[in-house]
């Protein structure tokens, strides 16, 4: 295949073509000819970070109708944006969403430039190349999971990620040299997510409706679907706990806020155990109950982590009062709800539903 084939110039105008048809319709993307906002895309890129559109949008919405515009949100209670958080997973994003609307809002507004979002706290390479090409129009290719395998499967790249990940960003970079890509960076941007998203999927491309179809290597030698390769990964570890459901005589459930650093950090839960890698016993675990009372196992909760997968003991006990333990507040029924929960916490709590 020829490098004129492969050349930039004939590949954005059939993007950019088949973009204007099949664009996705997503609420924190703005309508065509309208310039995006700058806190929309921040938002909606930190959110999608680990989790798939479909389980953004109604978190996207409802943050949206909670804190409206940056200023909103650097000015709610850490706790609040939590809160609106629990349930997506990767609570760092949420306490590094906070802390960088604080910086934003001090600045003023979002910078433009890559570098200058890049300063900023919780974004990195991919969100502020995504923030700067969507919302500012920067000509910058923003390589994420879809970006990739694209460029992957384009040039045909068969050495495996993750040891092929600046290679491949440095091949997506030759993308954005034509001048209808640099003059039109945005739409550029999002009709690559779109491509990777809806034909260049991760398995059974639709290599056929592609508008890159004759230009692509690894379609060309029949490995398409082979790409990207990916160097084995090691075995999960495991990690074993137990977690206590502790009632009073009035339906209040014992909780406790966890510290601001690390995993899950300043989100609520259960008291429990340490997570390590031997199980416990249930001696063990009910020698580290909150009190003594008479405790019955309500069942096992198994959660998969980035690092390790966990499996809880839930155990529950209902006594006239509790007395909180240390981090800990007493909680109704109705406002453990509204909580800062993880979904580890929530399944646990399912148990004693």
């Amino acid at each position: 295949m020829s490098d004129q084939t492969l050349g930039p110039d004939l590949l954005v105008p059939a993007l950019l073509h088949w973009y204007a048809r099949h664009r996705r319709v997503l609420p924190w993307r703005a309508p065509p000819g309208e310039t995006a906002d700058p806190y929309h895309v921040w938002l909606s890129e930190i959110m999608l970070q680990q989790t798939t559109v479909a389980a953004v949008i109604p978190y996207y919405r409802r943050f949206l109708s909670l804190f409206p515009t940056v200023e909103h949100l650097a000015a709610a209670p850490r706790d609040s944006v939590l809160q609106a958080w629990a349930g997506l997973g990767y609570y760092a994003r949420a306490r590094n969403l906070h802390d960088c609307a604080c910086a934003v809002s001090a600045l003023g507004g979002f910078p433009r430039e890559p570098a200058a979002l890049r300063a900023l706290p919780g974004i990195g390479a991919y969100t502020a190349a995504a923030i700067a090409a969507i919302a500012f129009g920067v000509p910058t290719v923003p390589v994420d999971g879809n970006v990739e395998r694209i460029a992957t499967r384009l040039f045909a790249v068969t050495a495996p990620l993750p040891a092929s990940r600046r290679a491949i960003a440095d091949l997506a970079a030759t993308l954005n040299r034509a001048p209808q890509a640099r003059a039109q960076a945005s739409d550029f941007a999002q009709a690559l997510f779109d491509l990777g998203a809806t034909l260049c999927t991760p398995r059974r491309p639709a290599c056929a409706l592609c508008p890159w179809s004759a230009a692509c290597v690894a379609r060309a030698q029949g490995i398409a679907e082979t790409l990207p390769a990916r160097t084995a990964k090691p075995a999960r570890p495991q990690r074993f706990g137990a977690a206590f459901i502790l009632t009073d005589a009035s339906g209040q459930v014992l909780l406790r806020r966890r510290l601001p650093l690390g995993l899950l950090g300043g989100m609520t839960e259960l008291p429990g155990t340490a997570w390590r890698a031997e199980p416990w016993t249930e001696a063990e675990a009910l020698a580290q109950a909150p009190t003594p009372a008479r405790w019955r196992r309500l069942g096992t909760v198994a959660h998969v982590f980035t690092h390790f997968a966990l499996s809880l003991e839930v155990y529950a006990a209902t006594v006239p009062a509790v007395s909180p333990c240390e981090h800990g507040f007493l909680r109704g029924p109705d406002a453990v709800k509204h909580e800062a929960l993880p979904s580890l916490m929530r399944k646990c709590l399912k148990l004693h539903a």
